[in-house]
């Protein structure tokens, strides 16, 4: 690999004389920043309802605004880190991520606070695939496996730590202070970033097809908002169907584009690209199963054990730790012996846990259901993150930027639409279970009710476990391409 980067007008860079570590430094910090807000407003929604007397199916469009804008913003970061360096994109994205969480400190009204969250995902939906992007660079191959796996940990850790930190902060201040409190460390990351990071893209400023923009922002928009808004309503509302069906229209029109035009904005031709593809499949798979997961245990937890939701996320919280230690860990041994050693026995671990969630029920424990969620969570870890690098590993430089672009879209779409299917399943189920009840009212049979659903999605959960584990069976050390 030619290590002098070069962009049009941007000074070279030599990557023999780029210091490593600072760089990752300053990307570890903006991600934990970025992503611990991901999860940190949750337990806030009932007080957030009192105070601005709004409705749960409101207050939730901080969740599902938040998830959307990164859906769409995503697919054109691939267009956007092939005009800007990748100082101009990580401060522009810490900056944009700042001042909406000053926005949502202050805010007097729903409105504001929501114009907030909005702004903080443009910041957010901007940093992810320059993270990566980042690493895939200044790393060779045979190192990138301990680079992502400290970004793991980031990505893994933030988001499990938010619940209980924000249950902290709400019963000792108020739900102001969730935003507070984080101006300061975005600052420090927007400094430190100032002085360490490094420009290491290279600029190609490709043609802008304002065409494939907008048929992207339609596209993925309306998917992850038809499979959200379907996670929390009925599949068979208008706005449900509508939504998704004029997404799909416009996706594929999207694909048709990308494959036609001269310079696309997301190369979707790095699919032909065999272990990319299967890693990607693979993703989804993965990231479907614990979204859901993500849903239905503190659902669980809270309707049949009646704990509270700062007590739920607190019993989620081991499995989310020990998730974001295990992805350096597995990273260093993705490095020395390969993916197999990791994919596999990782999905084995996804697929037993997932199988024996069905057995849960009413009278189960709270220990063996924060058990299971750890091995859970292991199994993810093991399976994850040498997924990603070995897909993205085998992709020629050039293409970087549109695999982990495509790589973090689906990730959003996996998301939406693994809440949707599930939460449709666990309903489902809950809806038949008490049609057969004689006494469908009682409270025991409302749990009973719900348990039954639970029991369904994750009988789901388990056959896609294991068609997971069966393409885990093809993956290996993936050589990079050729320029």
């Amino acid at each position: 690999m030619d290590t002098a980067i070069a962009g049009r007008g941007a000074p070279t860079t030599d990557l023999r004389e780029v210091k490593k570590g600072p760089i990752v430094a300053a990307l570890i910090i903006g991600a934990f920043v970025s992503l611990l807000n991901e999860t940190l407003l949750n337990i806030a929604y009932p007080e957030l309802m009192k105070q601005f007397a709004v409705t749960a199916s409101t207050v939730q469009w901080l969740s599902t605004g938040y998830m959307l804008v990164i859906g769409i913003l995503v697919p054109v970061t691939a267009l956007l880190q092939q005009w800007f360096t990748t100082r101009q994109m990580f401060l522009s994205a810490m900056t944009i991520f700042l001042s909406g969480t000053m926005v949502c400190a202050l805010a007097p009204w729903f409105g504001m606070l929501l114009t907030g969250r909005i702004i903080q995902a443009l910041g957010t939906g901007l940093m992810l695939p320059v993270l990566m992007t980042t690493i895939l660079v200044i790393f060779p191959p045979e190192k990138r496996g301990g680079a992502m796996g400290l970004i793991g940990l980031v990505i893994m850790f933030a988001p499990a730590i938010g619940p209980t930190l924000s249950g902290l902060i709400i019963d000792s201040l108020s739900w102001r202070w969730l935003f507070y409190l984080v101006l300061p460390l975005g600052a420090f990351s927007i400094v430190f970033a100032g002085i360490y990071l490094k420009n290491v893209s290279e600029l190609k400023k490709p043609r802008v097809d304002i065409a494939s923009i907008l048929l992207s922002c339609i596209g993925f928009g309306g998917v992850v908002y038809g499979f959200s808004k379907a996670g929390i309503s009925s599949w068979s509302e208008p706005e449900v169907y509508g939504t998704i069906f004029a997404g799909s229209v416009a996706l594929i029109l999207f694909i048709w584009r990308q494959l036609v035009v001269k310079e696309p904005i997301l190369e979707l031709r790095v699919f032909k690209y065999p272990l990319f593809s299967l890693a990607m499949v693979l993703i989804f798979l993965l990231m479907m199963m614990i979204f859901a997961a993500m849903i239905i245990l503190p659902l669980y937890f809270q309707t049949v054990l009646l704990m509270t939701a700062f007590g739920s996320g607190l019993a989620l919280m081991p499995g989310g730790i020990l998730n974001g230690i295990m992805a350096p860990i597995s990273g260093k041994l993705f490095d020395k012996f390969g993916p197999r050693v990791l994919v596999i026995p990782g999905l084995v671990l996804v697929a037993l846990s997932t199988g024996l969630f069905i057995g849960v029920g009413s009278d189960t424990s709270a220990g063996v259901v924060i058990v299971l969620h750890i091995v859970l969570l292991t199994g993810f870890s093991m399976a994850m993150m040498p997924a990603q690098t070995t897909g993205l590993n085998q992709l020629p430089r050039h293409l970087y930027p549109h695999g982990t672009a495509i790589l973090n879209t689906l990730q959003q779409v996996a998301g939406a639409m693994g809440t949707a299917l599930f939460i449709s399943i666990m309903s489902s189920g809950t809806k038949s279970y008490k049609n057969a009840s004689e006494d469908p009212n009682s409270q025991a049979e409302a749990v009973n009710g719900f348990v039954a659903g639970m029991q369904d999605a994750f009988i789901t959960g388990f056959v896609l476990s294991l068609v997971a584990l069966a393409i885990g069976f093809f993956i290996k050390r993936a050589k990079a391409k050729e320029e």
